[in-house]
């Protein structure tokens, strides 16, 4: 009897041995613990609260804003189309409007094959002009509108006129000049011995040198006055004759 009850009794000291202690269950439920998310404290549910409320407001302002814009953008279709259509329009001016709703206007005015310009100096006074491609406006007429003024063709045209008239008369000006023979007694007194023609182009030489300061470089190798010259070629054509003459003889 005393064997058989020493059995069981070694049999459960085997299996407590087997168990974990209590402190080695108390660490592990600790590193459980750690290992889960915590729970968020008020602050944090608070913070995450705002950011979901703040993004659906975002959200909303975008999809107003897309709205909007498309809105605009049927509206300036509609009107763009209007005044294609109203054959006594040739231009048609808006009123001051923002960048995007410029854009917008510009895309539209392309794509139905206007000519569009903004126009103003400060942001808040820009302005779109819509032109149909037949009636395009001129450099004189943008320049006009850049300058804040009212476009008048019937000025634009005196002034163009008036602007050829000046030109044309200027040319006529810069041609009499050219032809005009210089005021003196060169030709009158050198054209008994060089002739009216030769005397008439010296002159024109002359006056062209006196205009620009400029010298011809035979005028400055030879100093001569035209009778000294004269005076050395009929010496020179004397000579020649005179050696002729004598050769002549000789050979005779």
């Amino acid at each position: 009897m005393c064997a058989c009850a020493a059995r069981p009794a070694a049999a459960n000291n085997n299996s407590l041995h087997r168990l974990p202690s209590h402190s080695k269950m108390a660490d592990l439920l600790g590193s459980i613990l750690n290992s889960m998310e915590k729970p968020p404290s008020v602050g944090d549910q608070e913070s995450r609260r705002k950011a979901r409320e703040q993004a659906a407001r975002l959200k909303k302002m975008e999809e107003e804003e897309k709205k909007k814009k498309a809105e605009f953008r049927k509206k300036m279709e509609k009107e763009v189309s209007d005044f294609i259509q109203d054959s006594t329009q040739q231009k048609r001016k808006y009123n001051p409007m923002g960048k995007i709703e410029r854009s917008i206007l510009h895309d539209v005015a392309e794509v139905a094959g206007l000519t569009s310009f903004s126009f103003g100096e400060d942001e808040e006074s820009r302005y779109v002009m819509l032109f149909k491609k037949e009636f395009a406006p001129s450099d004189e007429e943008l320049e006009a509108y850049r300058k804040g003024e009212e476009w008048d063709p019937q000025l634009a045209e005196q002034r163009r006129r008036l602007k050829e008239q000046a030109a044309l008369e200027m040319e006529a000006s810069s041609q009499t000049k050219k032809t005009e023979v210089p005021n003196s007694n060169y030709r009158d007194k050198y054209s008994h011995l060089i002739g009216t023609s030769a005397a008439k182009d010296a002159a024109h030489t002359l006056e062209a040198n006196r205009a620009y300061g400029c010298v011809p470089v035979a005028n400055k190798r030879d100093t001569r006055s035209i009778e000294e010259a004269m005076n050395e070629i009929r010496a020179k054509k004397r000579q020649k004759r005179e050696d002729n003459t004598g050769a002549h003889s000789s050979t005779t």
